[in-house]
């Protein structure tokens, strides 16, 4: 029997399962305040999903208020927080939008669907706001290396990113990969997706004009997905009905790229008021969210959905999350040309309802009224917790377990510091991703001019006059666990870094951040700090949040993973053709290090490589970080450098290690005077980059560093032909005088031969 509004009026008694969908009963108390009755079973569903903390931000928003309250002023921004993607005005007309978000929780159940269904629904979001999507990116974080359920979740995670991303044709251009014991359990598969568009292709989710259409299209909805972003199974509501349907949505490429093509056709032409993509909570969240967007009212017939399985309850239908769909509004008069444009991509398409001018959210099933609401109040209008928080009890010990010799012995032999190079680069963080990467797309390309193991990834945008974007993600957990505010700020300084030394200008951000439980009052602390570090990093650094995404309850049991607020940062460069590379060429070149270097050690990769944690980050200096940014955009436009890298995981020895595999071409390198060569080598202080320098081009360039008060210190030459002296004819080596010899092949051989050991391949 259908629980329909009626039966809700007559039967207000009836109990409800609000408890299984993860509703509180003051939630529960809620939501019949509103409606003035108990809710129907329908109904319930949409508020429990709704009012989830994935689809509300309840435990969040409060603090997410930020971004926009210290957003800094500036002309960029076209769309920012609260559309289904930011977009950023780049130039000569044209526009890109980007979003990062996670498929944390499905990654694990089902690596890789979950995985695929990722970077399926974060492209949706792309494209529902009238871009075409140009590449992907994907920031990952496991368990440790070697630990059974890693093998379990890695390579499926892998090829369900490369699987899905390989068949739409969109290059992987970058992300992370990183293993932590706080990952085990919880892995973290956060998913970007950039497109691009002219400024008057954009589109906004919203549903106004009484009398439009409301049209579904795309896949036919299934089963699949329920119980993703809810807790809802089919069980709750019919103990006799079919067993519990997957909670992993199932995801089909090939009809998501034939609905990026429709969706870009119809968009193009026209024929859109207003669209939204389906993801988490499926109709319920794009019939709600339209609505309430337009301001006006929706009224919906269900039993019109294209099934592709026709067990399915109302209450399923409207919470099913299976992918390849989208919802749009259309004027009647142009229903025909849409529905044409659908048929020559061969999308199924049918129109489900309409707007209408009575502030209510009506949705029918076989004439019987199963949903009658005010669509904000599912939409936009659920509970806003302000969560008790307060600072760990552990914290202050924690930071005050420094890694000072005297706790971990240093290496100080040439030799002991030799190995201790080679120990980092084949450290699974160092290690060479190639394993993973050569998974994803790397025939089709698009127009990608770099890519990881590149300092940032860059896409061409436009073809004549060379305008691009770069993009890079970024976040060190453990500089976050130790201090949440300034891990926030150092995963941005990382991201924002990256792009400068590719030669772009830094635009945007957007950011997944990634949690334990909010229920938890340490937890929320971190949240809480982590969240203030960054709006205040974006507002003195000038770039502003443009969305996101929040993912909590990350944790196993009472232990959270440790706070990671990944952070992407989006730039401009005018021409591509005049991107800085990492790798050196030519003979000759001088190789600097910009900016200071000091004892720190704390949250590093050599003290995590020691099994160590604790201390304070490095301090962050985001003048400094700024200045750093202006130097390297312009020794690019300038022509001043041929190649940097920046200086982060692992220090100075890895970033000049990682320069001469990509190069394949061997080095000179000194430590500069009045400085400890392990300090030197391996410290992570932030707001420095490798910069290589023509000898025609040092005085120019050291004497824009000095002007402007950046320390510019010379500490090694490109040279092949090293290899003689040294006992290695026919080698390309790097030097350092004094201390040790490696040959390029050594440092290959170390870096690459890890992640094959672990995984197989």
């Amino acid at each position: 029997m259908i629980d329909s509004v009626e039966a809700a009026k007559t039967n207000p008694l009836s109990e409800q399962p609000w408890a299984e969908l993860g509703l509180k009963q003051d939630e529960y108390e809620s939501i019949k305040k509103i409606l003035d009755r108990r809710p129907t079973s329908s109904e319930l569903a949409m508020y429990s999903v709704m009012w989830s903390e994935h689809c509300s931000y309840k435990s969040s928003k409060v603090h997410l208020r930020q971004f926009g309250d210290k957003a800094p002023s500036t002309e960029a921004l076209l769309v920012g927080i609260g559309e289904n993607a930011g977009v950023v005005d780049i130039g000569d007309g044209w526009a890109v939008t980007f979003k990062v978000e996670s498929h944390n929780h499905p990654s694990y159940v089902e690596p890789y669907q979950g995985a695929a269904t990722g970077v399926g629904g974060i492209v949706r979001d792309i494209i529902s706001m009238g871009a075409r999507p140009l590449a992907v990116m994907d920031p990952l974080r496991f368990g440790a290396a070697d630990a059974p359920d890693t093998r379990r979740v890695l390579p499926g995670v892998v090829a369900g990113i490369g699987g899905y991303g390989n068949c739409l044709g969109l290059p992987n251009i970058g992300g992370e990969l990183v293993f932590d014991e706080s990952y085990a359990g919880n892995p973290l598969v956060n998913a970007l997706c950039v497109g691009s568009m002219k400024h008057a292709d954009i589109h906004l989710a919203s549903a106004k004009g009484v009398g439009n259409l409301v049209v579904l299209y795309g896949a036919r909805t299934g089963g699949d997905g329920i119980g993703g972003v809810s807790v809802l199974a089919s069980e709750t509501f019919d103990a006799d009905g079919p067993a519990k349907r997957p909670s992993v949505q199932v995801g089909d490429p090939f009809m998501e790229k034939l609905l990026i093509e429709a969706t870009l056709e119809v968009l193009h032409a026209g024929l859109v008021e207003g669209i939204q993509d389906l993801g988490g909570a499926g109709i319920s969240c794009a019939t709600s969210e339209l609505a309430s967007n337009g301001e006006g009212g929706m009224h919906v017939y269900l039993d019109r959905v294209l099934l592709r399985d026709a067990s399915l309850s109302p209450e399923e239908i409207l919470m099913s999350e299976s992918q390849e769909r989208m919802c749009a509004v259309v004027t009647p008069e142009k229903i025909d040309a849409f529905m044409q444009l659908c048929k020559k991509w061969d999308v199924e398409a049918v129109v489900i309802g309409e707007v209408t001018d009575t502030g209510r959210l009506v949705i029918e099933w076989h004439g019987e009224t199963i949903v009658d609401v005010p669509p904000r109040s599912v939409a936009h209008d659920g509970p806003v917790y302000e969560r008790p928080f307060h600072r760990p009890s552990w914290q202050d010990a924690l930071q005050a377990d420094a890694p000072t010799p005297e706790r971990l012995a240093r290496p100080e032999s040439p030799e002991a510091l030799k190995q201790t190079l080679l120990d980092l680069i084949s450290s699974p963080n160092l290690a060479s991703k190639s394993w993973v990467t050569s998974q994803f797309d790397r025939y089709v390309l698009g127009n990608t001019i770099l890519s990881q193991p590149e300092n940032a990834g860059m896409i061409r945008v436009d073809e004549e006059s060379g305008l691009g974007v770069a993009i890079s993600t970024d976040c060190n957990a453990r500089f976050a666990k130790l201090d949440p505010y300034a891990g926030a700020q150092l995963a941005l300084a990382e991201s924002y870094r990256n792009i400068s030394v590719a030669g772009a200008k830094p635009l945007a951000v957007t950011n997944c951040l990634n949690f334990g439980s909010p229920e938890d009052p340490e937890v929320m602390w971190q949240f809480a700090q982590a969240t203030t570090g960054l709006a205040d990093a974006c507002l003195e650094l000038g770039i502003p949040v443009t969305g996101g995404n929040v993912s909590f309850y990350n944790q196993t049991g009472d232990t959270a993973i440790h706070p990671t607020p990944v952070v992407g940062v989006l730039g401009v460069i005018d021409d591509v053709d005049r991107r800085t590379p990492m790798a050196w060429e030519d003979d000759g070149e001088l190789i600097y290090v910009l900016g200071n270097t000091a004892d720190e050690f704390a949250g590093g990769e050599w003290a995590h490589l020691q099994g160590h944690l604790g201390g304070l980050p490095p301090k962050v200096d985001l003048p400094m970080e700024r200045l750093l940014s202006e130097i390297m955009v312009a020794a690019s436009r300038d022509g001043m450098i041929t190649a940097a890298h920046d200086v982060s995981d692992g220090g100075v020895g890895v970033a000049i290690t990682e320069m001469a595999l990509r190069a394949n071409i061997g080095a000179r390198f000194w430590i500069p005077d009045n400085i400890d060569p392990f300090v030197f080598l391996f410290s992570e202080s932030t707001a420095r980059a490798i910069a290589v320098i023509p000898r025609t081009e040092e005085l120019r360039f050291t004497e824009m560093c000095a002007a402007r008060g950046m320390s510019a210190t010379r500490f090694g030459v490109v040279d092949s032909g090293l290899g003689a002296d040294s006992g290695h004819p026919d080698e390309q080596v790097i030097v350092f005088d004094s201390l040790f010899t490696l040959t390029v092949d050594q440092l290959r051989e170390a870096n690459e031969a890890t992640l094959p050991a672990l995984f197989g391949g």
